[in-house]
């Protein structure tokens, strides 16, 4: 499958419930990791979208198997539809989100009323805004050292 059709699948499976502004919060981020100068994204990534997606350990919706289970919300179980693709290509064209705006490395579901701070755990990120069921984070000066 082409790079657009992954993202928009990858969008879906991530954030459908979400509505579409935390579709477009979500394609922001991955953007971001696209895009950022520094860290662990801009070393593993190197600029590229495909890269960025299929980084090992990234997005649950990219494995089939999570804790030794099936994981059948996965991304070749979920077709994109229209919406997923234009939330897609506008993110592709620059577009960004102003909830998350251009520094959030990272978004999760706590499955809780609370969002953990710091996340990841390794205290590269901090808590910055919620956005319905999703915390978003953007980096400590740790990550830098990535």
């Amino acid at each position: 499958m082409d790079t657009r059709e992954l993202f928009a699948r990858l969008i879906r499976c991530e954030a459908e419930g979400e509505g579409d502004g935390g579709m477009r919060a979500v394609a922001t981020v991955v953007m971001n990791r696209v895009h950022v100068a520094y860290g662990e994204y801009l070393r593993t990534g190197q600029g590229d979208l495909r890269r960025v997606i299929e980084q090992t350990c990234q997005f649950s919706c990219y494995k089939t198997i999570i804790g030794g289970q099936t994981n059948s919300q996965n991304i070749w179980n979920m077709t994109p539809e229209p919406i997923h693709y234009e939330i897609a290509d506008w993110a592709l064209q620059g577009g960004t989100f102003s909830g998350v705006g251009t520094d959030s490395l990272w978004y999760m579901n706590p499955f809780n009323p609370v969002c953990p701070d710091p996340f990841p755990y390794n205290g590269t990120g901090y808590w910055y805004t919620r956005i319905r069921q999703h915390c978003f984070y953007n980096p400590t000066a740790a990550y830098a050292e990535t």
